[in-house]
């Protein structure tokens, strides 16, 4: 017999529909029933990849004894945390308040009135681990509830006091250029030399970190974090949190060293990725960074991408029952499928018949190209080719594996964010690779559907899944997708992106802005929690708020309209203490920090797209990484919807033309390719 998750279009609840525990989705029936029955809510808190969600599912919410005394003493409630950020937002605070540490799967009891008085994360179904028994803490909870109830009502009124106090952050001043190269030096000195990254196992890439630096490092014309940036790039995709043979990053790593991966393959951490390699190929120029775009927009492609458009939210870590047996390989399977060039393949990633991991072998690379030619005496060249070659044939074999599930509900912010990825992917590789015209079909598709399905008569929403969207969306849904669309306009310079991206900057500021500074999760006439949620802090996506300060920043450029930079800065106001000390928790706010402390170039450019002149002047802007400068561009005359930065120019000799602005002052137009350069590096 199901439960009252039957009808939920969440994969995530859908896999507890049929669990003998009565669960109910997070919504009125529930929460009236609670008051009503004057019990205690049990609020379980997870994903559909998350693989100690399916384990404390299969060791206690199958179990009929365990479920019998949840149903007996609780009003069950099972959330999606990627559908419902803000109530996970809310209640992970809280964990973490109370225990030191957060994650999921999330367990948390709740008065009627949604005040936490006891929460954790995983709990076993015996006492292990230094852990109670899951059964132990609901039979203890049940007694304090009826015994001791006075004590358990002091505590949430305590807990749900701290809550209500951190919600608004303190205003500081505003970081400076100064404070920002402090903060540069100090993720230098932290970093891992040994074996890359930041801190101790788990170890997560830090795309946005590395986003920083190379934003700093580009802004202030010093390669003084070239090696720490390279180091971390090399580390993270020789293979283990890298899949070799399929593309694309699991969500981190166990080890210290990047072999052995928490399997799951998440949307938005491969859409973070995807743009640190690229914009470390723009400033290198090397061949690997390339490659590992190509790879993973192409496993984005190919495994998670709906027909329509709209990119899925993630690849569970198990299949058939095991995390991790889809990716791993034995000696022999390598062997049968390799043959003749399984030698140089086994040399390459230091393959052995006892494997790495639990007797298979998750593959990294052990021996360098150069080494690999002069060992097999082989062309330099020739080593990467033979490789790849090798991935493609193991690719085909896995295909005929038994897939991870697949997480297929698409989330806006999400999809902003690999939005974003794939449009720059797609013009800065444009002449580079002859997949760049995939990408642009790839990411014009996604936008459209961004725009008709996920914005039912003109209402944004969160998710969709099977025709079907939710009713709730979150500030960093408009956030993102404003920067996705922003992304799409500088890469085919169509403006109806860039008309969405303004009316979604306006409904924005309508639905979600503090008088205070900064942004609210929720909209003003959303659902009444807890506390409306204002998270600040970037985390393994970017805060929300951060993505907003963006998106307020490059509006303002591109519309002239003060209002925009305004509240940016009222915004940037919120942070600088907290990431002068935290810097690794506000990595993305940071990128937003250096294009408010300097000078964003602003370019115009006029032009026919094909014609000799115009296309040189896009290449030449394409050309290098630029974080600092933002383009528009334009046929002559200009049509009534085209940016404003567009205004009031016109064709010099009837040439293809450019206007450089900076700081309030516009520099001569340049007719000429040569002078254009010369504009950008002043």
């Amino acid at each position: 017999m199901p439960n009252h998750l039957i009808n939920e279009n969440s994969p995530y609840l859908l896999q507890h529909a049929h669990n003998p525990v009565n669960w109910f989705p997070w919504g009125d029936e529930a929460l009236a029933k609670a008051k009503a029955e004057n019990k205690p809510i049990f609020l379980s808190i997870g994903y559909a990849a998350c693989h100690w969600c399916h384990v404390m599912e299969h060791e206690s919410f199958e179990d009929t004894e365990t479920a019998a005394l949840m149903n007996a003493h609780f009003i069950n409630i099972k959330v999606d945390r990627e559908e419902r950020p803000d109530i996970d937002a809310i209640y992970m605070q809280a964990t973490i308040a109370m225990t030191g540490s957060g994650g999921w799967p999330m367990s948390v009891f709740l008065t009627p009135d949604l005040k936490p008085f006891y929460t954790g994360t995983y709990f076993p179904p015996v006492r292990r681990y230094n852990m109670p028994a899951f059964k132990d803490v609901l039979t203890g909870l049940a007694n304090a509830w009826k015994n001791d109830r006075q004590e358990v009502e002091t505590t949430a009124d305590k807990v749900g006091n701290n809550l209500q106090a951190q919600v608004k952050p303190q205003s500081s001043d505003p970081l400076t250029t100064e404070h920002l190269s402090a903060i540069a030096n100090a993720m230098q000195e932290s970093y891992d030399w040994g074996y890359g990254g930041w801190g101790d196992a788990p170890k997560f890439p830090q795309a946005m970190a590395l986003e920083f630096l190379l934003h700093h490092s580009t802004v202030k014309k010093t390669d003084k974090y070239n090696k720490l940036i390279h180091h971390c790039l090399q580390a993270m995709a020789r293979g283990g949190m890298y899949d070799v043979v399929g593309g694309g990053f699991s969500r981190y790593s166990v080890d210290n060293f990047w072999r052995t991966p928490h399997f799951e393959k998440m949307l938005y951490d491969n859409a973070l990725l995807i743009r640190a390699y690229l914009h470390a190929w723009q400033v290198t120029k090397e061949p690997f960074y390339k490659r590992i775009v190509e790879e993973t927009i192409e496993f984005v492609a190919r495994e998670l991408t709906h027909e329509q458009g709209g990119f899925y939210s993630s690849l569970d870590a198990d299949s058939e029952g095991e995390e991790g047996k889809f990716y791993v390989w034995t000696l022999d399977e390598i062997r049968a499928v390799l043959q003749d060039d399984s030698v140089l393949f086994e040399a390459a990633y230091g393959i052995t018949a006892k494997g790495n991991w639990e007797g298979k072998t998750v593959l990294q690379r052990a021996m360098d190209d150069a080494t690999l030619a002069a060992r097999f005496q082989l062309d330099l060249e020739t080593v990467p080719v033979k490789l790849t070659e090798s991935h493609s044939r193991l690719l085909s074999a896995r295909a005929a594996r038994i897939r991870p599930g697949t997480d297929d509900k698409v989330l806006a912010s999400w999809n902003g964010l690999m939005l974003a990825a794939i449009a720059e992917a797609a013009r800065v590789l444009a002449g580079k690779t002859p997949q760049s015209g995939a990408y642009l079909n790839l990411a014009a598709r996604n936008a459209k559907f961004l725009l008709s399905e996920l914005r039912p008569n003109g209402q944004l929403r969160r998710s969709w899944r099977d025709e079907k969207t939710t009713n709730a969306v979150f500030l960093e849904d408009y956030a993102a997708l404003i920067l996705g669309f922003l992304e799409m306009y500088q890469t085919d310079f169509n403006n109806d992106w860039f008309t969405a991206a303004r009316e979604l900057t306006d409904e924005m500021i309508e639905k979600f802005n503090d008088p205070e500074g900064g942004f609210f999760d929720t909209p003003r006439d959303g659902e009444k929690l807890l506390l409306r949620p204002k998270d600040i802090q970037d985390n393994a996506t970017p805060s929300g708020n951060s993505l907003a300060c963006e998106a307020m920043l490059k509006m303002a450029e591109f519309t002239g309209e003060g209002k925009y930079r305004d509240l940016a800065e009222k915004s940037l106001a919120l942070i600088a203490g907290y990431a002068l000390r935290y810097p690794l928790g506000f990595a993305r706010w940071l990128s937003a920090a250096e294009n408010a402390t300097g000078n964003m170039k602003q370019v115009a450019l006029l032009g026919e797209a094909g014609e000799k002149n115009f296309e040189r002047m896009i290449q030449l802007l394409r050309s290098e990484y630029r974080p600092d400068v933002i383009i528009a561009a334009s046929p002559y005359p200009i049509k009534d919807n085209a940016p404003a930065l567009l205004n009031d120019r016109g064709l010099i000799h009837e040439k293809a033309t450019a206007y450089v602005c900076q700081g309030f002052v516009c520099k001569q137009p340049a007719t000429d390719a040569g002078i254009l350069t010369e504009q950008l590096k002043l």
